[in-house]
């Protein structure tokens, strides 16, 4: 699968993460709020690998190799450095994928947060993306 096939991957995973979010809210549904999280989280898992894949020549195999991948990155391409990658990699694993999906820890108001900085990641991978690929 190419890089124009993970972006489009990414954005119907951040796409459905969002719909299920507003549907779960609308439902009461606890289990379609666990999953909204744990689509923008694997919206975010594409976005990294893709960039890792075109940066570094490789898709990491485990959230452990994607975040050594980041840290790679981020000494490899000094310019990327303060777009804090890792950082904000690492704090979306821990509050969308840990935190609501297999914990339950359910707050809408910071999950829309959270949703939000999950956009805004996607956003400097794809533009990062861009730039390197053209």
């Amino acid at each position: 699968m190419g890089v124009t096939d993970v972006v489009k991957d990414v954005e119907e995973f951040f796409k459905e993460a969002q719909i299920e979010l507003e549907n779960g809210k609308a439902n009461n549904d606890r289990i379609l709020i666990r999953d909204s999280a744990e689509k923008g989280w694997n919206a975010i898992v594409q976005a990294v690998n893709a960039l890792c894949e075109v940066l570094l020549g490789r898709i990491p195999k485990s959230h452990y190799d994607r975040r050594n991948a980041l840290r790679e990155i981020e000494k490899r391409f000094p310019e990327l450095e303060s777009l804090g990658l890792y950082d904000r990699y690492a704090a979306r694993n821990k509050y969308m994928h840990g935190e609501v999906f297999y914990e339950g820890n359910i707050d809408i108001e910071l999950l829309q947060v959270e949703l939000e900085k999950t956009r805004k990641l996607i956003d400097d991978i794809k533009r990062v993306l861009q730039q390197k690929t053209c």
